[in-house]
């Protein structure tokens, strides 16, 4: 297959439905969209072996691989990844293509990769393990009482760490920390998650509280636009700080966090960090400075770099609902299992996509 061509990249938009991961974030803002419409991303070879990969907001989607990426992928070779990873960023300068869509693309092309290597993805990347731990991470629910609750169902149903997802309000927010190690104790790994709520005086004071709680990690307090706020932050918190989420620039980004020791720890990820391409940069680029890269977010092909980097502590797993209901994925110990079919794992039948697709390009 060393000379196989991509064919087409087919684009199907599925239709509208309530969105499982919906949730209300900080103060009655939709912490994502109520109703949305997914989109499959289809790399077509002429050997017949097809890659796949999720997106989001699909109607953005459809238009940026028509307009932008079909042309510029046809004919090439879908095992060239940093060929086409390099191709992309080239258009990702004119198009500004929206973080979640920068590397979906390199999903499905590692998709394809790994099914023509027949392993799957996690053992092509390297191979660390097969299964990982899994946290809790919650959306925002509305009060102290009700956060409890959800964290005994999370620990009753085998997780052994929580990260909270709160309201954005400094004085909220630390009396949550606290009223939750109370109530599960100090052998639960506990961990705060800002989504850039605070300016720097807020960070801080908020920042101290989860320090005294020993909290396990501080995650993207403010936003991350400027390096040199996360650097001041750090050098007056013990708590590790977790950066380089949502901040653009994959790998170039983050290895100015490291160099100018704006955090402690730093965030990677398959659906932010420009695909499984991207993800892995961060990860062996975090190593090298004996550092740890957290993977930021659920699905399959996070799983799979997860599984196949040292440097991971935990598998991101969303709480969207209380009564808690755990994901297929995460079993009752806690653990994330990493599929075994070669490929990254998608179970999508061509016909039916073409069937239930409200538009496809």
């Amino acid at each position: 297959m060393t000379r196989t061509k991509i064919l087409d990249v087919k684009a199907y938009l599925l239709p509208k439905e309530a969105n499982p991961l919906s949730f209300q974030w900080r103060a009655g803002l939709p912490g994502s969209d109520p109703v949305q419409e997914r989109a499959v991303i289809r790399v077509v070879t002429d050997e017949g072996i097809d890659g796949f990969a999720e997106a989001q907001r699909g109607v953005i989607a459809l238009d940026i691989v028509h307009r932008r990426l079909k042309s510029a992928l046809v004919g090439e070779n879908p095992l060239w990844k940093e060929k086409l990873w390099k191709k992309i960023w080239e258009i990702d300068r004119i198009e500004e293509l929206p973080l979640y869509l920068l590397g979906t693309i390199d999903t499905a092309l590692w998709d394809i990769t790994s099914k023509v290597a027949g392993l799957p993805l996690y053992q092509l990347l390297g191979g660390y393990r097969s299964t990982v731990p899994a946290y809790a991470s919650t959306v925002t629910f509305a009060t102290i009482d009700e956060y409890l609750t959800v964290a005994d169902q999370c620990l009753a149903t085998g997780f052994t760490a929580i990260k909270l997802h709160a309201w954005g309000d400094v004085r909220r927010d630390a009396a949550l920390a606290k009223a939750l190690r109370r109530h599960v104790g100090d052998e639960i790994d506990l961990m705060y998650d800002g989504s850039a709520a605070y300016d720097f005086h807020d960070a801080v004071r908020l920042g101290h509280t989860l320090e005294e709680e020993k909290f396990r990690w501080y995650e993207e307090p403010m936003r991350e636009f400027s390096i040199s706020s996360y650097e001041r932050l750090r050098s007056r918190l013990g708590i590790p700080l977790l950066v380089a989420e949502t901040s653009e620039g994959c790998h170039y980004n983050t290895a100015d966090f490291i160099a100018f020791h704006a955090g402690d720890i730093v965030r990677t990820s398959t659906g932010l960090k420009g695909g499984v391409t991207g993800a892995m940069r961060i990860a062996h680029l975090a190593d090298a400075f004996q550092l740890r890269a957290e993977v930021h977010g659920g699905g399959i092909a996070n799983l799979h770099v997860a599984c196949a980097i040292p440097n991971t502590t935990y598998y991101e797993s969303l709480v969207m609902s209380n009564p808690v209901i755990r994901e297929p994925l995460v079993n009752d110990q806690g653990l994330a299992s990493v599929p075994e079919t070669p490929g990254v794992g998608y179970a999508f039948d061509v016909e039916d996509l073409q069937l239930r697709a409200t538009a496809q390009i």
